[in-house]
Formats: C-alpha cells, structure tokens, sequence
C-alpha cells in the first residue's frame, strides 16, 4: 500500500470494520494469535530431567537388587532422586521468573469498528482492522498506516536507536513502539504471519548445550552403559558358575542342567543373589553417580548465589560455559547503552564557526535550549527527553513560553518563543539555510563522529500555522548520543584482562557504533564494517575475524556472525535484549538477555540479567570459575571409583568374586568420594579455567585407580591363597581402598587450609568408626590379627604406589609447554608501539596445527616475496631507477612495489 492508495480525508478506512466483517475473519481463522516463544511446560520440564540415560541404567541395577530382596543396598537411589529433583526444582525456578518477567507492556489495542473507537485484546485484532496509536503505544500487528504521522522505535526490531518517520503509506511492525505523533494503522498481517512471529518461528529449536562438564559426564555414562553390559553378564556368569559347578558334582543326576539347579532349593537361589548384589555392586561403581549429583547440587548453588545478585540462570550448565568462552559478542543498544538518549554536550559557536562548550548556565543558549524543552514536554520525544533529563539533574530553571511549536517530522524543528525572543532546536540541515549552514557544518560534522548534533537557533518569530518566520541565526549546538551504561567501561576493561574478544554487533550505523565502542575502551575499535556489504557468506566467514564492530547487521546477519566464530573454533557468547538479537541468542554458546528486553530475547536467553546491568557478568564469570575448578578437583574422587570399578571387574570376570558388595561401597562412597568432594567444591576459587576438564581429572584419579587395582588384586591373591570368605575379602579390600583414598584426598587438598586439614581428619575418623562400630551394617567381618597385618601392608604398597605415580604424572606435566589461558582457551598477546593486545588462540590442537601452518606460510612468502623484489629491481636500467622513484612496502600479501613519479601505477604483490 502507497500514499497514494490511502487518503487522509478517507472515511471508509476510518470507519474501519463491521462487525459482520469482523466475525467472518474469525471464522476464517485471520486473527492476532499469541504464537511468542514460551517456556517450557511443567511436563516437558519434567520429562527433560527424569527421562535420561543416567535414571535409566540406576532404575534397571535397582530392579536387579529388589530381586534378591536385599532392599538395604537400594540406597543408591537415593543420588538419582536428588539429582532428578535439583534440575526439575532449578528448571521449574527459572521458568516461573521468567513468566514473571513476561508480562506484555500492552494488553488491549484502540481499534476502530463502525466508525466507534472499541478497546479489544490483543488477540482479538483481526484483519484489516484499523487501529489507533499514540505515543508509548506499542504496536500489536504489522500494519500500514492510513492516517496522521509518527516517529517510531524499533529498536527492540532492528538494533536501530534512530527514530523512524512514518507518515501514510508506511509499513509499521509489530513489537516496535509510537515514540511520538498519532496514526491510524491498517492491520495486515496477524499472528504467525507477523515480523516479530517470523523471527520467533526461526528459533524454535532445541539448541545443544555446549558444556565441557556435561559433554565429559555424558561421555563417560554412555561408555560405562556400553561396556556394562557385557562384563555385567560375563562377571554374573562368573560369579555363579563355581556355585553351580559345586552342585552339579554333589547332583545325583548327572545330566541335571542349570535349571535344575536353580529350582533345587534356597540355597542355590542364595547363590545367585549374592552374585546378583556383586555385579549390581560392580556396575554401580562403573557410574559416578555421585559426580553427576555434586555438579547439578554445585551449579544449582551457584545459580542461587547469582540470583541474589539478580542474574537469573536458565540453564545450570551456561555458568560454566560463560566462564570458558574467548569471544563475547555485545549488542550496543541495551547492553553497552541503557537505551535512553542523553546530553553529550551543550556548545556555543564562535566567529569562526568552531563550537566550544558553553561555561554559563545562564547564557541565551540555555535559556533557549531548557525553554524549549519544556514547552514540548506534553509530546516529548527521546531527544527532548534528554533534553529535559540534563536540566533537572542540574536544577536550572526555564523561562515560560508564549507560544509553542511542537516538533514536527516533516519540519525536523520544534520551537517556543519566549519575552526575550523566538528560538527553535532540530536537525542543522532543516532549519538553516545554506549559507548559515556552511558557517557551522565543519563543528556539526566534528561532533557528529561522536553523536547526534542539534542546532539552536533565533528567529523572529512564528506564523499561525507554526512556520517560522525570518531567517534562523544559529547560537549554539547541542550533542544527543546514546546514554552509555555507567557500569561498561569497567565491565568491559574485566574482559579485555581475562583475554576475551569483543565484538559490537547493532543494526546502528558502524561510525556510530564503532565511537561508542571507542569510548568505553573495546580494543580496535575502529576497525569496523557495514554489515549490508557482507551479502554472502564468504564475506562474513573471512570478516569475522578481520572487524571488531559490525554496523546496520541484519538479525540472520547476527546469527550467522555467531555460527562463522563458532567454525572457526570459538566459544561465542552473545549479549542482546531484542527480538533481532533472538536468533543469534539461541544460536551462541552461551546467551545473556537484559529483563527490560523483550520477551522473546529473555525466553531464549541461558542467563537474564534482572537488574538490567551489564556490570552482573563478572560474577557469572567468577561462579563458573568457582564451579569449574572446584569440580575438577573433585570430580578426581569419583573417576576414582569408575576406573576402578571397571578395572576390578575385568580381573573378577576371570578370578571371581567381586569384592564389594553395594552396601560396602556406601561407606567408600561418602567419606572417600562424596562428602570430601562436596566441600571441596563449594570452596572458593577465582582461578583461571585451564586446559579441558576430563584431561585435569584422569592426570588425578588414574593414579589412584591403578593402586586400587593392584592393592584389591593383592588381597585377592592373599584371600584365595589362605582360603578366606567372601566377607573377609571385602573388609580387606575396603580397608585397603580406604587408605588409598585418603592419600589421594590429601594430595588434592595440598596445600591445606583449616577447612582442609578439618576435613581430612573427619574422614579418616568417619571410615574408622564405621568398620569398627557398624560391621553389621556395612557388611565388616572380623579378621584375625595376622590378616589385619597383612591388610596393612597392602594398603602401604598402595598408598606408596599411588605417591609414586602421582609424582610422575605431575613431572610429565610440569615439562609440558603452555601457552597461557583466558577462560581455557590460549591467549596471543602482541606488544607494539600503540600498546598491548590480547587475543584468543583457540584450543591446544588448534594451535598447534595453526602455528605449523602459519610458520610454513610465512617461510614461503618470504622466499617468493625476496625473489620477485629481487627481480624487480634489477631489471630495470641504471638511468630508469634516477627517473623514477620506487617504494618498497609490505601488503597483506608479501611485498608491495609502488611507482611514484610515472603517471602509470603498478603494484606486484608477490
């Protein structure tokens, strides 16, 4: 629709539907349908958190023990319903504070049916239905206007902070707001066809998380769940065998089979439920249960610290993830900016033309400015709104106005007049005439590399219609730019220091952009780009890591900026608060919303900043580092028990029994593993993240794992050897398993701390009193002095075992070379002249593949570039080299040649 189609004076689009109409475009199914992105349902949440890989191994084992009836070893359970209900009860959390926040701004619209001004629900609009919109509105549907004009917002849409003109014939989209003016605006699109629905409609997805810790617990369940299988049966097979061999040799039917057996009596069936406790034991300890437990119970307290702090986690992994990533992407508006406008300066023009900031408060300038201003207040825009923000703040009073000219978008000026004269305030372009124009464009255009200027300027007065009358005499400028956020500068300085890119990304002009960037000390600043160039994906692929700030970007643009850093090894996180920042939200590692956003940017966003303050991302980093490092450290305990679970039951597949039974792990599980561990991890820890998560923890928990092995493998060889009992055999293999944990518990507590040392001292005091004063409970048989001793030297052999190979692990690891670390990526810092820079290498593989190839590169360029100079010199004449002068420069790729005096250029680049 054009202006040409539609007519002020045009009743029948005023009049807008009947309600016939009205009912026939409900009945046709044409109506303003809520199709936003919602959270979660109680149910899918649910679902998420109970049908896992990890619920299903536990429920199967424990329908094993509840077989046998020994219904004391379904303690176990106990883990996976606490861990089931830590990320229902944290998902259910987040779900309902984001509801809270998703309140729409506006719940009915002004529509216009049989020429009579009706309020309706947003979901009632159909249509065709022609709606009226004032200042503060927002906008319900796409529409076209028909009536009146107005500035419009639509930076929640499109990144843009500029004001967008819409006079007759404009399109207007749904989400964005009426800044000023009134219009009538005919309906076109409503429900999912709608721009706002679009967007949405392209992130309903279900993005995968990109979480070290959790990618590792994964990985390490879907391995136990596939080697489970086979060595549970071949242990169970084992275990059972020499009981029915027994039999069968005693059976007075020789040919009597394993049925037979099984139906022979209690004792056989005791057999096979001893055997059944055994392998249940021996796969339990091939699941770190408790591992799996302790991250969701330390990520779940670290989202309550951070809620506190009103940064809102939606997911328990993404604090982990923010504290890895080494490149953050930032939207301007909202994030570095509030989103507001404010006064950059106030400036009186000298006889030059220059402009200087004006010292006297009381001066023409700001009697003019302040007067105008307040005399516009009824309709105020953003502009004037800083405008009046700026005088308040500083108490000035204002002269009253004798007539007022509102600001007109055709006219681009508002204006008053006062006792003391006429003045108007607008865009210099507008409301001066060229050669007073000309007298002031050279301090205009140095202003506005930095911000929005305005001129105020005298006049002789107004005509009845509002026009100005005379010609405008310039007195002064005055700077409008976006109010930057008082927290980013230091913010943003955090960042710089723990080696993470930044990169702008707005829909706002790049100059505009790149100046804002500038000021709050975002490092290259000036290398930015306007986005409308980058119209394949070739250019953005080869752009991303060339421009640090990347104007008028497109909301595919912002997400496929996000997917090329990802290719090209990053960890992306993105911060935005509108719906053009929705896809590149869902698509970044890790997605950070402003509250004051819209809805959609808070229900895809990992981590909604309550307050709206961009100065909470610090903390996030500091919890994730907090939860990372402690982690690692603990989770070395529970990789113990796995590796050694595994390792044990290879070795019984072939000399039976297993040696623990699940009720005698429980004492090793708590004062071993997941007491110490979860201490431990709650800890505090600031330290950088370094190298990858599972590597940290094998180079702890192998060593202990081996001695396990050995020193379970000796009491095995003893017991067989002097004909002990089962029971014996476990007690010896508790003790034994016992000590080495304790070693292990005092390497990862050095050096120790009085929490430390406390904790230590409680566990070998809690494994003491549970073998000596619960033997019934934990299955503890009574040993003979002689078997006591030789226990003890086992357990020695162990413990200085383990000693003996942690030492060895840490030399290997002390020779290796580092580079030093971000948040667990490599950091490349280049010093020259115009200072430091610190720059992310991506992953170790990466950059030792990377440097090879670069160095090779850089050897072969050289080789050519020296060649090609070589030749080029030569080759000309002694008297051709006086008559023309050559300059030797390095391009981007190898040398550049330039002819300076010959009226023909070349350039070689070799």
């Amino acid at each position: 629709m054009t202006e040409d189609d539609v007519s002020v004076g045009d009743r029948d689009v005023l009049r807008g539907l009947s309600l016939e109409e009205v009912q026939a475009r409900i009945d046709e199914g044409k109506v303003n349908v809520n199709v936003e992105l919602k959270t979660k349902s109680v149910r899918e949440l649910v679902l998420e958190n109970v049908c896992t890989l990890f619920n299903l191994i536990n429920v199967v084992l424990a329908v094993l023990v509840i077989v046998t009836g020994s219904f004391k070893n379904l303690t176990f359970l106990l883990i996976v319903v606490l861990n089931t209900g830590i990320g229902i009860v944290q998902a259910w959390r987040s779900k309902r504070l984001v509801d809270r926040l998703t309140l729409l701004t506006t719940k009915q619209a002004t529509v216009i049916r049989e020429g009579v001004e009706t309020h309706v629900d947003l979901e009632q609009i159909v249509i065709d239905d022609v709606v009226r919109l004032g200042r503060g509105d927002q906008i319900p549907a796409d529409a076209v206007v028909v009536s009146g004009e107005a500035q419009v917002n639509e930076s929640l849409l499109t990144g843009e902070s500029d004001l967008i003109r819409k006079v007759i014939g404009s399109g207007i989209m749904s989400g964005s707001f009426v800044d000023s003016g009134v219009i009538y605006a005919k309906v076109r699109h409503v429900g999912a066809d709608n721009y706002v629905s679009r967007i949405n409609n392209e992130a309903k997805y279900v993005k995968k998380v990109n979480s070290e810790i959790m990618n590792a617990l994964n990985a390490i369940v879907r391995f136990a769940s596939i080697i489970m299988v086979p060595l549970g049966i071949a242990l169970f097979i084992a275990s059972v065998h020499g009981s029915y061999v027994a039999w069968a040799n005693h059976s007075p039917d020789s040919a009597a089979g394993v049925f037979s057996w099984l139906v022979s009596g209690s004792a056989a069936w005791g057999d096979v439920s001893r055997a059944i406790l055994s392998t249940v034991g021996a796969l339990l300890g091939m699941i770190p249960q408790g591992l799996v437990l302790l991250t969701s119970s330390v990520l779940a307290i670290a989202t309550a610290r951070l809620a506190r702090r009103r940064v809102l986690a939606q997911q328990l992994y993404c604090i982990e993830t923010l504290a890895r990533v080494d490149v953050l992407c930032l939207d301007k508006t909202g994030t570095i900016t509030s989103g507001r406008m404010e006064v950059e300066g106030v400036y009186d023009l000298e006889g030059s033309g220059s402009a200087v900031p004006t010292a006297d408060v009381d001066s023409e300038l700001h009697r003019a400015l302040s007067g105008i201003a307040f005399a516009t207040s009824a309709d105020a825009n953003e502009t004037c709104r800083a405008v009046l923000d700026y005088y308040a703040a500083r108490g000035l009073t204002h002269p009253e106005a004798l007539t007022v000219v509102p600001f007109s978008s055709t006219k681009k000026w508002s204006g008053a007049s006062f006792s003391e004269g006429s003045y108007i305030m607008g865009a210099a372009q507008f409301c001066l005439d060229e050669a007073a124009f000309e007298s002031v464009r050279t301090a205009v255009e140095d202003l506005a590399a930095t911000c929005r200027v305005l001129v105020v300027a005298r006049v002789d007065g107004f005509t009845a219609e509002g026009d100005m009358v005379g010609r405008a005499v310039p007195i002064g400028l005055v700077g409008i730019r976006d109010e930057i956020r008082s927290s980013a500068e230091d913010t943003i300085r955090f960042f710089c220091q723990q080696g993470v890119t930044l990169k702008v990304i707005s829909g706002d002009d790049p100059r505009t952009v790149s100046s804002i960037a500038s000021v709050v000390g975002i490092p290259d600043a000036d290398r930015y780009i306007d986005a409308t160039k980058l119209d394949t994906p070739a250019k953005i692929d080869a752009a991303v890591e060339r421009y640090q700030v990347f104007g008028r970007v497109t909301p595919q643009q912002k997400r496929d900026l996000v997917v090329a850093l990802k290719a090209h090894g990053h960890t992306a996180a993105m911060t935005g608060d509108g719906v053009n920042d929705v896809l590149a939200l869902k698509e970044a590692d890790c997605s950070i919303a402003m509250a004051a956003g819209s809805d959609a940017a808070r229900n895809v966003a990992e981590i909604v900043l309550v307050d709206n303050d961009f100065a909470s991302m610090p903390a996030v980093v500091a919890e994730g580092r907090r939860s990372i490092n402690n982690l690692q450290r603990s989770a070395a305990l529970f990789l113990t028990k796995t590796l050694f679970s595994m390792g044990l039951a290879a070795i019984c597949i072939l000399c039976p029994p297993y040696p623990f039974q699940p009720i005698t792990m429980t004492l090793i599980n708590f004062f071993c593993i997941g007491f110490p561990s979860f201490v431990l991890a709650l800890e505090p820890n600031r330290s950088r993240v370094q190298g990858r998560f599972l590597t940290n923890v094998l180079r702890r928990a192998c060593p202990a794992s081996i001695a396990v092995i050995v020193a379970c493998a000796l009491c095995m060889f003893a017991a067989s050897s002097i004909g002990l009992g089962e029971l014996a055999l476990s007690t010896m293999c508790l003790i034994t398993t016992a000590s080495i944990g304790c070693c292990l518990i005092w390497r990862i507590s050095w050096p120790f701390t009085r929490l430390r040392l406390a904790l230590f001292i409680v566990v070998v005091a809690g494994l003491c009193l549970g073998v000596i004063a619960f033997p019934d409970l934990f299955s503890i048989a009574a040993l003979s002095p002689s078997i006591i001793v030789a226990t003890l030297i086992v357990a020695v052999i162990g413990c200085a075992l383990f000693f003996a190979m942690a030492r060895a692990v840490d030399s290997v690891a002390s020779r290796q070379t580092h580079s030093a670390t971000g948040f667990g990526r490599g950091v490349r810092m280049s010093l020259g002249r115009g200072g430091g820079k610190v720059t992310s290498t991506g992953s170790s593989a990466r950059r030792l593949i990377s440097s090879t190839l670069a160095r090779r590169k850089e050897s072969a360029d050289l080789r050519r570039a020296r060649t090609s100079a070589q030749r080029a010199v030569t080759g000309e004449s002694d008297a051709l080299k006086r008559q023309r002068r050559r300059r030797i420069v390095k391009s981007s790729h190898g040398i550049k040649m330039s002819m300076g005096s010959s009226k023909k250029r070349s350039s070689h680049d070799a």
